[in-house]
């Protein structure tokens, strides 16, 4: 991760860019870097930078959570696990197909395409968004999630049955074809109409799959949704993605977290805000009060002459960070009341108040020291 170039800096823009920069910025350095164009040492490695790069940053979700925490929020995901599993699988990254962009070049479809023959082959990531309240956000909890999705077939371990080489294309999953191009005809693989790619005929099919070599199943999993969690990041759940093909394992199901608004918490980051309604008695006098947090009430000495301006910090109760366990704080915001009703005997006692303040109050100290 420390070795890991900003995210910006590869796509060479700034973190104000906006979403056309981005992709313009991608398409120009993908076709620039591309293993299939670009033979240089490094152009590879490069390639796959700007791909990542390209696959956070037009994300909106993905570019929110990297703003925030940087490469670590997408590292722990990847090497762990947990949080921000990015997987840059697939020709197309966002609204751009790599097949769109060389298919001119190569005959249709990319170098990764048509390097795979009879190899097994690992299904693509999906996502699911999944909304939680905001204290189960804040506090963590365990939910049951009812998943249905295609399973490896345990008989026949994704073949399908028992198998013999495909006699049409060797073995390799690709026979030779002719394409009219911009640049005219030229030769180009082409998937094999015999066995579809996989290299393979089925001569006996699994009883078990029916030779599709999985089986569609609907499975129940407690799934841990951790402490301090935040709308935009992700849970994954290893192998409960879309199947494989040609016995390959499933992909991932990163589980999107969409947290509920609270009626009285706004949450920034780690850190809670909170208005609270406090008198213009309370506030010119002083007073003591339980403020609410979202781990239960704290006592808050309010002082004598408070202004409707002022915020106060509770240190320590906001948000307990997901990765460190280190809290954020709470700031509590006053909202001032003045009585839209007053009884007889409370305007005789304001009125008497403002005769002992006199010409002395803030208008007129105000008005003083005004200057046009």
């Amino acid at each position: 991760m420390a070795n890991k170039r900003d995210y910006y800096e590869v796509l060479g823009l700034s973190k104000n860019a906006s979403k056309d920069e981005i992709k313009s910025a991608y398409r120009k350095l993908a076709k620039q870097y591309h293993p299939d164009i670009n033979k240089a040492p490094g152009a590879e490695a490069k390639f796959k930078e700007v791909q990542e790069a390209y696959d956070v940053l037009y994300d909106d979700n993905k570019r929110a959570t990297y703003d925030q925490f940087g490469h670590a929020a997408f590292e722990q995901g990847m090497n762990q696990g947990g949080f921000g599993g990015q997987g840059f699988s697939g020709a197309g990254f966002g609204d751009i197909n790599l097949d769109d962009i060389f298919g001119s070049f190569f005959g249709g479809g990319s170098r990764r395409s048509r390097s795979r023959g009879n190899a097994a082959r690992r299904g693509d990531d999906e996502v699911m968004r999944i909304r939680i309240s905001f204290m189960d956000a804040i506090k963590g909890k365990t939910i049951t999630l009812n998943l249905t999705y295609d399973e490896m077939c345990s008989s026949c371990r994704g073949q399908g049955g028992s198998t013999e080489t495909c006699s049409n294309c060797g073995g390799s999953g690709y026979v030779m074809g002719t394409r009219n191009t911009f640049f005219g005809m030229m030769q180009s693989q082409e998937t094999c109409p015999a066995c579809g790619g996989s290299g393979k005929i089925i001569t006996s099919r699994c009883g078990a799959c029916n030779g599709k070599g999985y089986n569609k199943v609907k499975k129940s999993f407690d799934v841990k949704i951790p402490a301090g969690i935040n709308s935009g990041q992700q849970i994954r759940l290893s192998g409960k993605g879309a199947r494989g093909s040609n016995g390959g394992p499933n992909g991932d199901l990163y589980l999107e977290i969409q947290v509920q608004d609270h009626p009285n918490f706004k949450r920034d980051g780690n850190d809670i805000h909170i208005k609270i309604p406090l008198s213009f008695v309370d506030a010119a006098l002083g007073t003591s009060i339980d403020v609410p947090t979202v781990y239960g009430e704290v006592s808050l000495t309010i002082p004598a002459g408070s202004q409707p301006t002022q915020i106060f910090k509770l240190k320590g109760r906001g948000v307990k960070d997901w990765r460190t366990a280190s809290p954020g704080d709470q700031y509590v915001h006053l909202d001032i009341k003045t009585p839209t009703s007053l009884s007889k005997e409370q305007k005789n006692l304001l009125k008497e108040f403002k005769e002992q303040e006199g010409n002395d109050n803030w208008f007129t100290r105000f008005k003083s020291a005004f200057k046009r």
